[in-house]
């Protein structure tokens, strides 16, 4: 007898479903991950990491649901955050991180606000996370990480929470050619001036059903639109 497979559950932002931030983000990555559908487009060759994950940008990263928590338990406490949070709209412009492009807001000011809406949600949904064991967040640590990135590791199971937080789109798998990367953005760029601000009016969570499986959009949770500023 198989040996039972637990899902991991993520709270990501995603563009609303009818909105044409929503079709260009799944169409550029290939794949719709509410729908399942899968298109073929020319830049299917380097985006394969972030397909598998789905349009959006990590609020709380992927985890293990802790003993006893069942996924309704996860969807009630989600919708009381996002029932209590505001939506708003955004500029946000292509960038570099790494060896990656992606999305990332235009101004400080938005930056911060989503670094607080993060740190929020990953707060209501602590006790519902099972920590990884001490043994896989020691092998967790790489060169290059701060020590503050590593206490968050130690302490919240992952080190890019709280103020290491960094809202992120991701566009491109990791590349080597600089030239790839800036025909990206600039790829990217023109898309904007079209689209205008990112509306950040919910937030979505996505379920791996197996290990290596691409995620899927279970349920949408819209913001509060009392303070509408988009």
């Amino acid at each position: 007898m198989s040996a039972a497979v637990h899902p991991r559950v993520a709270l990501y932002y995603a563009p609303p479903a009818a909105s044409a931030w929503w079709r260009e983000g799944c169409e550029w990555l290939g794949r719709d991950p509410e729908s399942g559908r899968e298109t073929a487009t020319p830049a299917h060759a380097v985006t394969h990491a972030p397909r598998r994950y789905g349009w959006h940008a990590t609020l709380v990263a992927p985890f293990h649901m802790a003993p006893g928590v069942e996924l309704a338990d996860v969807l009630a406490c989600a919708r009381a955050w996002a029932s209590s949070t505001p939506r708003f709209g955004m500029p946000v412009c292509p960038t570099e991180m790494g060896r990656f492009v992606a999305l990332r807001p235009a101004a400080p000011a938005d930056d911060a606000t989503l670094r607080a809406l993060a740190a929020s949600a990953l707060k209501a949904l602590s006790a519902l996370r099972t920590m990884p064991s001490r043994e896989s967040i020691e092998r967790r640590i790489v060169d290059g990480m701060s020590a503050r990135q590593i206490e968050l590791l130690r302490e919240w199971g992952y080190p890019y929470v709280l103020d290491e937080y960094r809202f992120h789109m991701t566009l491109s798998d990791s590349l080597d050619d600089a030239n790839a990367r800036a025909s990206i953005m600039s790829e990217w760029k023109a898309r904007i001036d079209t689209l205008g601000p990112l509306p950040v009016h919910g937030a979505a969570l996505f379920i791996e059903p197996r290990p290596d499986a691409p995620f899927t959009l279970w349920q949408r949770l819209p913001f509060n639109n009392a303070r509408d500023v988009a």
